[in-house]
């Protein structure tokens, strides 16, 4: 009774949680009735708490004992060491009267080894310091040394060779040095940077003194061999062009002269390879530290500047510049891995191919001949305001040396292949060294005005099949969607525009880089596949505008240009599946320097996404339209057929087995259809019948069963027989056509029902119609159907 009139705290001593929560739970005089069992379901979570609470006391108090524990091993081993030094400080006061010696223990014998260390460290430096001055005089020594013999031309080099030999090995163990101070003593960067910029001084002499002493030498050699005859293509100088090679021709001394150059300059370049490592630690230095081979570049200026005079007669024959280039490239790559690439090795110089340096010294060589001499005369002959014969000769001529350039590139690259470095070649920076098309990297106009000449070339070629009106009409025979085996009865003109097509795709493969490929497709490619989707989408709409579609001849024009839509769109799809494309699509993806190539291409579906969804815009929608054709044809045939509400009270017709006014609807659905079915390939063609199917189910159902015509037996079983003529049109493309009625097939279910099921379905709505396989139609729709029974 005492907890019944106990009286209630005042509201200003509760916290603000615990009025929110009474207000929330009991703010109505109905709540109240709730009470005990919210007070129940308190004390079972306030019980909950509580055993949490314990829990957690027992794990702290498990932890504290653990401390303790381990507290008073560190306390015992503390004391013990305590004590040890007690007995230190006793020795050292023992034998030292004034007691001095415990002050430096114990105040200042941190500061003394901090000293020491410091001292240490000074020490080091100064022998470090010392050491690096030591060996950078001797470099600087032995430079100044090899400069004085230069200069009083002494006739042998073998001194001046050794003193060279002197210097790099003094410089790799100073550079050993600076790698190793750079590691231990970031610190140091001033004594670093000191070493450096007094090697760099030395490096300086070094370099163009042994690349001076190197040409000297080659000239010695007869290098470069004279290329007089090398250029010799006639069969008539065949003995001629047998050349002797200088590197396979020297002996004695001056082979191994040769050889001893060859070294130093390879070592020269794997020293400033690895100082350059150490400078840009931490950097992207893939860049910096791949360098062309020094040595195989002395080589090569000689033959590129004697090469020149002969360029400079075939300015308008380029065949004959890249037939000698070749050539020479060949004749030579020989002796570049039996000779120099042991040299190489042996000079530790990693990741270097003398063969494939060879040669992409010398497609460099060429590339900057074209870039200077060739590409800027061809570009302002183009350029000229001239006769349109002159600008058309001006083309074929860009064309043509485009044309050398792709086959000197494949048998250039199938030269480098045979040293088995062709799987880098699929890196870009390595086939950028081997592609003469690199002279488009650093002249991006110069690809878009090649991508102009030939989309023209192209336009100018399809010109006349656009105009051929066979070309529309004619099959291909044998053209088939690339993923699957089946006649797509695509025109001859998507052939063309594919051929077409291809080859721009061809011209864009023998580019060196994904992002010229990229930018040469969208210029020279993409435009091809509007042109085509224009020119289709012309001649639809011509068909009609002539005749609305209704003329057979409109419907066969539309087919032929709807085959021809998913015949391109299939190869592209397909296309867009090979790595080339993929790589492309990948770097549109991550472009992101906002020019007005392919937004669309964000959504990573490749570099034709867009193409291929105008394509395939184009065709479902003029496959709608022809859908939309049928019906409505249907629709005014079978007019007379929808309005006459009295024949379903009669029986049928005598001697026929569908209603009269259905046979010209039928007729015209069946004639539409085969001429369809003849000239649309298989794909589009069973799209147009599964959606013109569910369009007549809903024209007829709406037009007979949804009116208030009434149904007798006779004239249940006249509709039965129509309908099944109907799906007898259908039958032939599947094997149960009622399935693509499904209105019309359940509607005349109802009507063949008896009376008592009609009565059912009337009572039983819904649950009664799906019980009984009636999933279509709606309740409202059944019971007009049974009332219109009679």
């Amino acid at each position: 009774m005492d907890r019944i009139i106990r009286t209630l705290p005042p509201p200003s001593s509760l916290s603000v949680s615990v009025v929110s929560f009474l207000n929330a739970k009991l703010n109505e005089k109905e709540n109240l009735e709730q009470a005990p069992a919210l007070l129940s379901e308190l004390r079972t979570q306030c019980h909950i708490l509580d055993q949490s609470l314990s829990d957690l006391n027992t794990q702290l108090r498990n932890y504290l004992i653990n401390h303790a524990s381990h507290s008073d091993r560190s306390g015992a081993l503390l004391r013990d060491i305590d004590a040890k030094l007690g007995d230190l400080q006793s020795a050292s006061c023992s034998s030292s009267p004034d007691g001095g010696s415990g002050k430096v223990l114990g105040e200042e014998l941190p500061a003394l080894a901090k000293e020491v260390a410091r001292v240490n460290t000074v020490r080091t430096y100064a022998e470090t310091a010392l050491k690096l001055d030591t060996l950078v005089g001797d470099i600087e020594d032995a430079v100044s040394s090899t400069v004085k013999r230069t200069l009083r031309r002494e006739p042998s080099t073998k001194s001046s060779e050794e003193m060279r030999s002197v210097a790099i090995r003094t410089l790799k163990l100073t550079e050993d040095t600076l790698r190793l101070v750079a590691k231990t003593h970031p610190q140091w960067t001033r004594l670093v940077s000191a070493v450096d910029h007094r090697v760099d001084r030395s490096l300086a002499i070094l370099r163009p003194q042994a690349i001076a002493d190197h040409r000297s030498l080659l000239t010695s050699l007869g290098w470069p061999p004279p290329l007089s005859t090398l250029n010799s293509l006639g069969p008539e100088s065949k003995r001629s062009t047998d050349v002797q090679n200088p590197l396979f021709t020297m002996k004695g001394d001056l082979k191994q002269q040769y050889c001893d150059s060859f070294l130093a300059l390879c070592s020269l370049q794997e020293l400033q390879r690895q100082r350059k490592s150490r400078q840009l630690e931490g950097q992207n230095r893939e860049i910096a530290l791949h360098q062309p081979l020094w040595a195989i570049e002395e080589l090569v200026n000689p033959i590129s500047f004697a090469s020149q005079r002969h360029f400079s007669k075939w300015v308008d024959k380029p065949e004959y510049i890249f037939a000698l280039v070749y050539k020479v490239t060949r004749d030579y790559v020989d002796s570049m891995d039996e000779l120099l690439q042991p040299l190489v090795d042996e000079a530790m110089l990693s990741g270097y191919s003398c063969r494939e340096e060879w040669i992409s010294a010398m497609v460099t060589s060429l590339s900057t001949y074209l870039a200077k001499e060739i590409f800027p005369m061809n570009v302002s002959q183009l350029d000229e305001e001239s006769t349109s014969e002159k600008h058309l000769q001006a083309r074929i001529s860009w064309l043509h040396l485009i044309d050398q350039m792709i086959a000197f590139d494949k048998r250039v690259q199938s030269l480098a292949s045979h040293s088995g470095i062709l799987l880098s070649l699929q890196e870009d920076a390595k086939l950028e060294k081997l592609s003469s098309f690199s002279v488009f990297i650093d002249r991006p106009d110069w690809l878009d005005l090649w991508a102009d000449i030939e989309l023209t070339d192209a336009f100018d070629k399809l010109k006349p099949e656009i105009e051929n009106e066979r070309s529309w009409s004619t099959e291909v025979r044998g053209v088939a969607v690339l993923s699957a085996q089946e006649d797509n009865k695509s025109p001859a003109i998507a052939s063309a525009f594919h051929q077409r097509f291809s080859a721009v795709i061809d011209r864009c493969q023998s580019l060196p880089s994904i992002e010229l490929r990229s930018r040469f497709l969208k210029l020279a490619g993409a435009p091809i596949i509007h042109r085509f989707l224009g020119c289709l989408l012309f001649r639809c709409q011509e068909a009609e505008g002539l005749t609305a579609l209704t003329d057979n001849d409109a419907l066969m024009k539309v087919a032929k240009s709807v085959n021809a839509a998913r015949y391109f769109e299939s190869i592209l799809k397909e296309w867009c599946e090979d790595i080339f494309f993929l790589e492309m699509g990948l770097n549109q993806d991550t472009s992101t320097d906002g020019n007005d190539f392919g937004s669309e291409e964000s959504s990573g579906n490749g570099i034709l996404y867009e193409e291929i969804k105008k394509l395939e815009e184009f065709r479902t929608g003029w496959v709608e339209k022809l859908s939309t054709v049928v019906m409505r044809g249907f629709d005014v045939c079978c007019r007379d057929y929808l309005k006459n509400k009295k024949q379903w009270q009669e029986k049928g017709e005598e001697g026929w087995m569908v209603s009269q006014s259905f046979v010209g609807a039928l007729d015209y659905l069946q004639g539409k259809m085969s001429i369809l079915e003849e000239g649309l390939n298989r794909v589009d063609f069973v799209g147009i019948w599964r959606s013109l199917a569910p369009g007549l189910d809903k024209l007829i159902f709406n037009g007979i069963l949804m009116t208030n015509a009434k149904f007798s037996d006779g004239g249940v079983e006249r509709l039965s027989n129509d309908f099944s003529v109907l799906f007898g049109v259908f039958r032939a493309w599947c094997l149960r056509p009622e399935g693509f009625f499904p209105k019309l097939s359940e509607g005349l279910k109802l009507l063949k029902m008896g009376k008592k099921q009609l009565q059912n379905c009337l009572a039983g709505g819904e649950i009664w119609l799906k019980e009984n396989g009636i999933r279509h139609l709606t309740a409202a729709e059944s019971e007009k159907i049974a009332k219109n029974r009679i």
